[in-house]
């Protein structure tokens, strides 16, 4: 089934993604870009709140494609307690150096799940073989300008579909965001993603900025449920990542 993960950048938007019915409380510092990261004290406070109630995810920032920079941002975020680790990919000469370098974080136990770019990337199901290969447990598709084109008018439905079906194959979970507003739920879950994410849709005027409107994660967590479609079980690299997923 499809879940609702919410985007918060402090512990009052936690508590209320939280109690508005976000399957998965993902942080970020909007203001800093696509994944710009809130301070590691924010994190563990959100993830002692939460309580393993529900994952926490959180994202490690907008890196550059430097390994040891990558790996140590991955360390440092994991050991926060955040059920994942969120780490943005683009298309470069340094991914596999990067990959590897993540790789010996996944050893010590850090769940990551990529994040490509829909108005950035040539094709989003490319390096999914890669990220199963190097243990990360699931991928993202997301924009990057939060001003220009949503996720849909980026790739259209086989592009979608095609990304969905290739992470299923590989073992890895799928999520879909990137501007999502209330007309995408629909479409979008009936593709079988596994989650959903949306951060300006939650807020007040609909600005990704401002400060999360509990009406509005309401509305989303309403249509979700209202559309919700099962999907074949994916068969996850490690029980616990399934069993935090659940919704």
């Amino acid at each position: 089934m499809t879940g609702f993960l919410a985007s918060v950048q402090t512990i009052a938007e936690a508590r209320t993604a939280f109690q508005e019915g976000a399957d998965i409380i993902d942080l970020k510092a909007p203001a800093r870009g696509a994944l710009g990261a809130v301070s590691f004290a924010t994190m563990r406070e959100v993830v002692a709140w939460v309580h393993a109630r529900r994952p926490v995810s959180a994202t490690t920032g907008n890196l550059p494609a430097i390994p040891k920079r990558v790996r140590r941002a991955v360390a440092e975020t994991a050991a926060t307690g955040v059920a994942f680790v969120k780490v943005g990919f683009c298309e470069c000469d340094r991914q596999a150096a990067v990959l590897a370098a993540i790789e010996e974080e996944v050893k010590q136990g850090a769940r990551v799940v990529a994040v490509l770019f829909a108005d950035r990337e040539s094709s989003p199901v490319a390096a999914l073989r890669a990220f199963a290969d190097h243990g990360l447990v699931g991928a993202m598709v997301d924009t990057a300008e939060k001003r220009g084109r949503g996720l849909r008018a980026c790739l259209d439905e086989a592009q979608l579909v095609a990304f969905v079906q290739e992470c299923r194959r590989l073992g890895l979970f799928a999520g879909l965001a990137g501007s999502l507003q209330t007309n995408d739920i629909e479409p979008l879950m009936a593709l079988g993603p596994d989650y959903l994410g949306f951060r300006g849709a939650l807020c007040d005027q609909h600005r990704r900025t401002g400060a999360l409107d509990p009406r509005r994660v309401k509305h989303i967590r309403m249509r979700i449920s209202a559309y919700r479609v099962k999907i074949p079980k994916l068969t996850f690299r490690r029980e616990e990542t399934c069993n935090g997923l659940a919704s």
